[in-house]
């Protein structure tokens, strides 16, 4: 039996359009131990999110999965029918979004919405469910959870709301949790607090958490692993100080060369020139070499895939020669 909560393999997600195919996630593969928290990081479009909601039967339509398998706790998913998803979402995988205004209803008490997730998913009565629902607002660290049980969404700032849809997500003790940005639109203070929480909760609970985010300062404070992706890919997945200390691939290179030494005065940050392709069309070979300051010729005819860098630490590019970057 595996210990990981969720296993990725070879995920494809495509975008029929009137201009043709869009891949929005292209052979994606990876896991989630109990109690993991796994960052995905990239830049707008990278396709992070969408492989956050192609776990979690959340595609809009046409977007649709047409290629691999998703596991949880072991059982697939990807295949489920729409009614089947309904009941795995809650029960199985718990979901936070960066805006907690979208997940709860503005004309329900929180602690009606609580209970009524408990007991679509556990076999609670409304008298244990209810004290269940007091429970979890007191784990996610809202005080005076038996009043506040009966406020309203508008009653809470916002980090209490987002406490709020974390106890929600955590209503029907997941293996999985979804958490897409989930401290974006908050301050950072409380951003601190969220951070922390996710933590805790993670340890606590044995919870394996996906926390999708562009923010690297959330992954190193937060995760245990990151994923780097790009153009729908996996370029470099390992341990958090292995790959923001001493990233092997140029596309992570440059996103950690980006961000401002506070013991430096730099007069310019660095930037990656271009942008990223347009995922109706990826250029062939690396989708990164357009960009990529060390570039060979291979780079543009065939596709690199993910080799061993370092103990955990994978890499897709062709720089790699037998684990170490070409030219060491």
């Amino acid at each position: 039996m595996s210990d990981n909560v969720l296993e990725v393999k070879h995920l494809r997600v495509e975008f029929p359009t009137r201009k043709g195919l869009l891949v929005a996630v292209d052979d994606v593969s990876f896991e989630i131990a109990q109690g993991e928290i796994l960052g995905l990081v990239g830049e707008s479009g990278a396709g992070k999110s969408l492989t956050g909601a192609a776990i979690i039967g959340l595609l809009e339509p046409p977007g649709h999965i047409a290629g691999g398998e998703v596991f949880v706790a072991g059982h697939r998913i990807d295949n489920l029918k729409a009614s089947q998803m309904a009941h795995v979402r809650g029960r199985m995988i718990g979901a936070i979004f960066q805006d907690p205004l979208t997940s709860l209803d503005p004309l329900m008490t929180v602690g009606d919405q609580l209970v009524e997730t408990i007991m679509r998913h556990l076999p609670l009565d409304a008298h244990q469910a209810k004290e269940r629902a007091i429970e979890l607002l007191a784990q996610t660290g809202i005080p005076a959870p038996e009043k506040r049980i009966n406020q309203y969404p508008h009653q809470f700032s916002g980090g209490m709301r987002q406490r709020v849809v974390i106890a929600l997500a955590l209503a029907a003790k997941p293996k999985l949790i979804i958490a897409d940005e989930p401290t974006t639109a908050l301050d950072v203070s409380v951003q601190a607090q969220i951070i922390e929480l996710l933590k805790r909760l993670a340890k606590e609970s044995g919870s394996g958490i996906l926390l999708v985010t562009h923010d690297m300062g959330v992954i190193a404070e937060t995760a245990n692993r990151v994923a780097v992706m790009y153009s729908g890919r996996i370029v470099e997945i390992g341990p958090v100080a292995e790959v923001l200390h001493n990233p092997k691939h140029p596309y992570t290179k440059g996103l950690m060369a980006a961000i401002p030494d506070m013991n430096e005065a730099t007069e310019f940050l660095h930037q990656i020139d271009g942008a990223m392709p347009n995922l109706a069309n990826i250029p062939a070979g690396c989708a990164f070499h357009d960009r990529c300051p060390n570039k060979c010729e291979k780079c543009s005819q065939l596709r690199p895939h993910l080799v061993t860098a370092a103990p955990n630490h994978l890499v897709a590019c062709w720089l790699m020669e037998n684990g170490k970057e070409a030219g060491e």
